[in-house]
Order: C-alpha cells, then sequence, then structure tokens
C-alpha cells in the first residue's frame, strides 16, 4: 500500500479540503467578521483577547483528548472513521456560523471553538495516516506535497470567497457581510465533499493487535497512560516534541493572528486579504520547494533555517507601519511556512514506530494544540496589558528561540533505540 499513487494523492486531497477552515474561516474571514460584527462595539484589544480566547478554547479540548484518541485507534481500524467525524463536526460548525447575528460573540466563540476541535482532532488521524501511504524514502515529498495542495486549494476557494466579498452585487448579495456569511456555509461543504477521497481510497492496514471498540478504549487509555510515564525514557522524542511545541507556537499564532494584528494597525481589509492571498499562491510552490531544500541540506539543519527565518519575520512584523509591509511579511511567511509544518511532520514519523502512529501522533498534535493555546493567549494578554499590540507580536520571538535550541539537541539514531526498547516493554 505504500508510494501508492492514488493513495497518496487521495491523502494529499484532505488538505485540500480542510485549508478551506485554516485559510478562509481561522485565517481570514472569522477574525474580520469576529471584530466588525459578532464583537462590535469591543475595542481593538478586548476583539484580540476575545480572538484568542476562542482559539485557546478549541485548542485546549483536542489537546486534552488528541493522546487518548490516538491510542484509542491504533488498537482498532479506526483512524478514518475518527478522522470522518470530527472533520463533520467542524464543517457543520463552521456552516453554522451563518445563523450568528450582530453582537453575539459569546456564541461566536463556541461555535469556532468547536469547529476548531473538529479542525485539530481531524488531523491528528489524517496525520497519523501519513506512514501508511508513504515510505520514509518518500515521506518528506508526500507530507509537502499535503501542505501545497492545502495552499493552493485553499487559496482558489479563498480568492472566490474574497470576490464575492469585496463585489456582493456579483453574486446576488446584499452586502459583503452577507457574502462572508454564506461564505462559511460554503467552506463547510467544501470540507466535507474534498474528504472523500481519503476515506474511499486510503486503506487502513489491520493490524494483529487489532481489537474490539470498547477492548480498544481501555487498551487505549492503558497506553496513554504508560507512554506518558515513559517520556524518561523516550528523551530524544520528548525534547523534540517541546521544541515542535515552542517553534509551532509562533508559527500558529502568526497564521491565526495576522489579520487581526493587521486590524489593530489600521490597515484596510482588502488590504489583509490580498497578503493572505500573496501567503497561499507563495507558500503553494515553497512547500514543495522547500522539500528538496531538506533533502539537500537535511531535515532538521531546514528546519532550523525555517525557525530562524520566522523569528525574524516576527521582529519586523513589529516595524510594520503601511500595507506594503504587510506584503513582503506575507512573501516571507509563504517561503516557509509549508516547509516548517511539512518537515516537522515528516521529521517526526522517523522518531516514532509506525504502528502506533496515532497514539504518538496525538501527542504530537497535543502539544501543538498546547502551543496555539499559550501564543494567541500571550499575544492577546501582552496586547491588552501594554496596550499595543506591537508587543504582542515581538514576543514571539522567544519562543522560537527556545525551539531552535531545543531541536539542535535532537539525535534521530537515538531516539530509534530508545522508541525499540520502549516497544519491547509496551508489546
Amino acid at each position: 500500500m505504500q508510494d501508492s499513487k492514488r493513495s497518496i494523492v487521495a491523502w494529499a486531497f484532505y488538505d485540500w479540503a480542510n485549508s478551506a477552515f485554516a485559510t478562509t474561516v481561522m485565517a481570514g474571514f472569522f477574525p474580520v467578521f469576529f471584530s466588525a460584527y459578532w464583537a462590535v462595539g469591543a475595542s481593538s484589544q478586548e476583539g484580540t483577547f476575545y480572538l484568542g480566547l476562542a482559539n485557546s478554547l478549541g485548542s485546549l479540548i483536542v489537546a486534552l483528548l488528541a493522546p487518548i484518541l490516538g491510542a484509542i485507534a491504533d488498537w482498532g481500524t479506526y483512524k478514518k472513521r475518527l478522522l470522518a467525524f470530527f472533520a463533520l463536526i467542524g464543517s457543520v460548525m463552521t456552516a453554522s456560523l451563518y445563523v450568528l447575528q450582530m453582537g453575539s460573540w459569546p456564541f461566536a466563540v463556541l461555535f469556532y471553538s468547536v469547529a476548531v476541535v473538529g479542525f485539530s482532532g481531524a488531523n491528528t488521524f489524517y496525520d497519523a495516516l501519513l506512514p501508511f501511504v508513504a515510505s520514509e524514502k518518500k515521506v518528506d515529498f508526500v507530507s509537502s506535497l499535503g501542505y501545497s495542495l492545502g495552499y493552493i486549494g485553499g487559496g482558489l476557494l479563498f480568492l472566490v470567497n474574497v470576490l464575492m466579498y469585496l463585489n456582493p452585487s456579483w453574486f446576488g448579495f446584499a452586502d459583503g457581510g452577507q457574502a462572508i456569511r454564506v461564505c462559511f456555509i460554503i467552506v463547510g461543504i467544501w470540507w466535507v465533499v474534498f474528504t472523500l477521497p481519503v476515506l474511499l481510497f486510503v486503506k487502513e492496514e489491520v493490524t494483529e493487535d487489532n481489537l474490539p471498540f470498547k477492548q480498544a478504549v481501555k487498551k487505549g487509555l492503558s497506553i496513554t497512560r504508560q507512554t506518558v510515564k515513559s517520556f524518561r525514557q523516550l528523551k530524544t522524542l520528548a525534547i523534540f516534541l517541546i521544541a515542535y511545541w515552542l517553534y509551532i507556537d509562533g508559527v500558529d499564532t502568526i497564521i491565526r493572528m495576522a489579520v487581526n494584528y493587521g486590524t489593530s494597525l489600521n490597515f484596510p481589509s482588502e488590504s489583509l486579504i490580498i497578503a493572505l492571498l500573496i501567503t497561499q499562491f507563495v507558500a503553494f510552490p515553497s512547500a514543495l520547494a522547500y522539500s528538496a531544500f531538506g533533502r539537500k541540506v537535511g531535515v532538521r539543519k531546514a528546519l532550523e533555517i525555517a525557525i530562524g527565518a520566522y523569528a525574524i519575520i516576527a521582529i519586523l512584523g513589529y516595524f510594520m507601519s503601511a500595507p506594503l509591509h504587510f506584503y513582503l511579511l506575507a512573501v516571507c511567511i509563504g517561503l516557509f511556512q509549508g516547509g516548517i509544518q511539512a518537515l516537522s511532520r515528516s521529521y517526526y514519523t522517523r522518531l516514532i514506530p509506525k504502528q502506533r502512529s496515532a497514539q504518538f501522533f496525538g501527542f504530537f498534535n497535543m502539544l501543538g494544540k498546547f502551543a496555539a493555546i499559550i501564543g494567541p493567549l500571550l499575544m492577546g494578554v501582552v496586547t491588552l496589558v501594554t496596550g499595543d499590540s506591537r508587543n504582542g507580536i515581538v514576543s514571539l520571538v522567544l519562543l522560537f528561540i527556545g525551539g531552535y535550541i531545543l531541536l539542535r539537541q535532537v539525535d534521530e539514531e537515538k531516539g530509534k533505540k530508545e522508541v525499540e526498547a520502549f516497544l519491547k516493554k509496551t508489546n
């Protein structure tokens, strides 16, 4: 099954599916609409705080559930079923944003938080299928292909959504606000439709350890407890996860809060949307190009370079004063965003056992989501306390520095030996 072209493309198309939420909703219209419509009357500092709260609530729920659900999925053929379940939750709650009226920010936070649960929960099982569709030789390319398709798919739909927003009369809408609300429905439908290929054409291997669901739940809970206790043995994996936790915190926060940050600097919404489109279409070829760069210099080295680039981006963000600066930073982000995400995912597959991929990707995504709890809140609180969103963006540099230092301590070969010893004790 590994390296089958059909399964690789079908797997990668889930990135095309869920990137509609990441781009149109998470990075684009939700922050704009939240500030201008649902949180109308609140200051820009309060809007930043509420948006950070919405991101953090959904991430906290997934962070607590991901390791347990991952362990359960490994002891039964449940990865695709759980992916479908969470994707459906995310798509339904996204479409439901359409019904919320002006000033309904508590419900907007609730609906969006649950949608984030669906988005993040499904990603745990999507990532866990990667070792089943790609061999170690191809895993960097396949991981990057997923992100690349995600950027172009999410970018194309976002372009259509932007046209709907800027020219609502072309599509029969009364105004841009109605157009944005309809976009939430379109994203929900897009998400469901393009989830079908991974469910239909990727075969989940049935292992000898396959258990009925109730027994898988019991086994999964037991294994999760064992894994938590065993991180003293899995020192290399623990170091990588903490490094990932720190640097992906900065990456995710910049992705989720960029539009809100631009709004606080009084940039016009059209400029913010153009910047997002620039990022999407630059990231499409850059994700694949960065995969090739990783093969040339080494995956860990490529990650270190991307972390350094993001630290510089955060510093430059402090000095932004015009939309042109935002466009230039959008290009810089696009060059490294797909690379750091894709290579982090593929590098992690080298440190974990294939037969326990969902369990270990549960912890991978758990830390990624805990990072998304701290990052938006950090930026929101610093902005609220200091009264200046520039201080919030530059504070992210500390996370990139910490992640870089720890990543340099990771020894891949040592990590593989530690995992082998761990498996002997848990099987």
